[in-house]
């Protein structure tokens, strides 16, 4: 019954409705507990504009650190092992920042702050980076087209969730609730991945059973392979160009809230209503049109579509920097990251091998992705420190997203060689 119900709203087949509940539900845990706290960094964010790009530096400094650790993990256990315990070191994470926040005095707090930041900032990425590595190495290439969108459903109801729940609670309770509440999920997510695991090994012929031997190779040798396959590093210039253009949006946010609101829980409440809306639209469109777009118009121009929505809307933005025009290009362009560039990219890692799918995806999701933001950071800094506003810096985006089309199209092309 269950699988028919499935059936009328995505093409599962026979034993595929278990693990696609399995995943999904994967996905709303660790995105509910990502998006109770992501209007909290925002928060910060806003409080603390002007050092937004030092920050970063720490952000990206602290993942070339992160990333060769969760490697070694990778090459010494089994996925059945390192992936919740990676789940569960952010957790413990979380309880020590609630102990920081609860038992330091008042004046480090803007410090607490910022060492925050910086870690949620690699949170959001390990978790959700962790998540799609596993899917990718469970489901196959043509499951990918018909079933990704779908899983991404569970994470936009997470988003959902955790947006709602940090706008009914931002202005009656303290934050430090709010990371003791995100642990629950995290912890769900490592028994569901287990789960998963188990179902890969009791029914190989519906999901892909991990091999005997380890990913092997060493804490590095991922880094390695995204230069010297074309392929991944089309993949990585493709994440880099999206980092910019989504750093470009974000400090352009920062900048307009931060004018708008001065009282620092409004700002919190006015940030999880767009994450609200930007997971409303998503998950209409996942549940809904995500598998037919990418069966009709194939993985390289469902990738062309972000860069396309991130060319209009600086173009928006810099003739109407107005918090009207910024709410409706977030909208558009976080709904189309996390409904169709996310799915599409996530079936390109479906096509390699195993230490390309764990060890390289994290590099590029993890490293790349925040250095692109790094730069990013810094390029939006000096750009404003030579007296560009806003609005004219957004129009600098403008032929960056062109370029970011290109390089989806391309990727388009290898996806439908290697699986011919």
């Amino acid at each position: 019954m269950l699988a028919a119900l499935l059936r009328r709203v995505v093409p599962v087949r026979e034993g595929e409705a278990r693990p696609l509940l399995l995943a999904t539900a994967y996905g709303f845990s660790i995105l509910f507990s990502y998006y109770l706290l992501r209007p909290v960094r925002d928060e910060i964010g806003a409080a603390d504009r002007g050092n937004l790009q030092i920050l970063w530096t720490a952000v990206f400094l602290v993942m070339l650190l992160a990333v060769p650790l969760y490697s070694a993990a990778v090459s010494r256990w089994p996925r059945a092992v390192f992936i919740p315990l990676a789940n569960r070191f952010f957790a413990t994470n979380l309880i020590a920042f609630y102990a920081a926040l609860y038992l330091l005095p008042e004046s480090t707090r803007v410090w607490i702050d910022r060492v925050f930041y910086v870690w949620v900032s690699i949170f959001a990425l390990f978790v959700v980076t962790v998540f799609w590595g596993f899917v990718a190495d469970l489901f196959r290439h043509e499951q990918g087209k018909r079933l990704f969108g779908f899983i991404a459903v569970g994470s936009s109801l997470g988003g959902i969730a955790g947006s709602a729940t940090t706008a009914l609670l931002a202005q009656h309770v303290p934050e430090f609730l709010l990371l003791l509440l995100a642990v629950l999920p995290l912890e769900a997510a490592a028994w569901l991945a287990r789960a998963l695991d188990r179902h890969a090994s009791r029914e190989p012929e519906t999901l892909r059973r991990e091999p005997e031997a380890r990913v092997g190779g060493s804490a590095w040798s991922g880094i390695g392979l995204v230069f010297r396959s074309p392929v991944l590093r089309r993949i990585a210039v493709w994440l880099l160009l999206m980092t910019f253009a989504s750093t470009i949006l974000y400090f352009v946010q920062a900048h307009l809230v931060g004018e708008a609101y001065t009282d620092r829980a409004l700002r919190r409440a006015f940030l999880a209503r767009i994450d609200l809306a930007v997971n409303a639209l998503t998950i209409t469109t996942q549940a809904l049109f995500t598998a037919h777009i990418l069966r009709r118009l194939g993985v390289g121009l469902t990738l062309a579509l972000l860069p396309a929505v991130a060319l209009l809307g600086f173009v928006a933005l810099g003739t109407a920097p107005t918090l009207f025009a910024l709410v409706v290009v977030r909208v558009l362009y976080d709904s189309g990251r996390h409904a169709l560039a996310k799915p599409a990219r996530e079936v390109l890692f479906t096509l390699v091998n195993r230490e390309e799918r764990y060890k390289s995806k994290a590099f590029i999701d993890a490293a790349v992705y925040r250095g692109g933001d790094l730069l990013s950071g810094w390029i939006y800094a000096g750009l404003a420190a030579l007296g560009l506003s806003a609005g004219a810096i957004a129009l600098t985006a403008v032929p960056v997203a062109g370029v970011w089309m290109l390089i989806g199209r391309q990727l388009g092309r290898w996806e439908e060689r290697d699986q011919d």
